[in-house]
């Protein structure tokens, strides 16, 4: 019986403890900039969408979100429109992270917005590619 208690009460806490953890700062991408073969940006503002395939243009980008601590924040249910959805593919041609930019601190990934803890995002740099490549 006493087992039986210790159990129910238990699973429900390390259950809360599991999804408190998802709270902890930490890096969203950590990819290698030699394994993206590509990154598409669709601009959510203008319907532009953009292939980026230069490699200086990839490694910057990459070492830019390698380099963010993000702070999981509130769920993204109900919020409509957004500024860049970024699509990043390895060599294979599969893409291997998606997410959404929505300005130089946030973030929309898997459900939630993240806020940049430590550095900015590079927003103008890829509302820039953006701007080159369609005027």
């Amino acid at each position: 019986m006493k087992k039986r208690i210790l159990v129910t009460l238990a699973i429900p806490l390390l259950l809360l403890l599991a999804f408190g953890l998802t709270y902890i700062p930490h890096n969203v991408v950590s990819i290698e900039p030699s394994k993206v073969s590509k990154i598409t940006v669709f601009d959510g503002n203008t319907g532009y969408e953009i292939e980026i395939k230069d490699e200086s243009d990839i490694n910057y980008i990459i070492n830019n979100l390698n380099n963010i601590t993000f702070q999981k924040g509130k769920l993204t249910l109900g919020y409509l429109g957004y500024s860049f959805k970024t699509t990043i593919y390895n060599h294979k041609g599969k893409a291997i992270k998606e997410l959404i930019i929505n300005s130089n601190d946030t973030i929309r990934y898997k459900g939630f917005f993240y806020i940049s803890k430590n550095h900015s995002i590079d927003f103008n740099y890829i509302k820039q590619l953006l701007v080159q490549a369609h005027y």
